[in-house]
């Protein structure tokens, strides 16, 4: 795109600052923390930690882990997502 019409696009697009960056808090952050402790996601996440630690614990394994570690990811998204986007301003 041509640098004279991006600079106009500059002038349409709000600039927004947070106040205090301290006080900023991630709710998504907080959110996967709650989610984290819920018995089917956390017995997911154990799922993978024990995956792992069986692939760690062999010299030569073509085991990757990466069905449970996918498993663990989309259930604690899953249940991030139904609280996030009412936290967002």
């Amino acid at each position: 795109m041509h640098a004279a019409k991006m600079a106009s696009w500059k002038n349409w697009l709000p600039v927004v600052k947070a106040e205090d960056e301290e006080d900023l808090v991630d709710p998504q952050a907080t959110l996967r923390e709650k989610c984290q402790t819920k018995g089917h996601i956390e017995s997911l996440y154990n799922k993978y930690q024990e995956c792992n630690d069986r692939v760690n614990g062999r010299s030569r394994t073509s085991e990757t882990c990466m069905e449970e570690l996918f498993d663990y990811v989309a259930e604690l998204d899953h249940c991030v997502a139904h609280s996030l986007f009412n936290k967002l301003k």
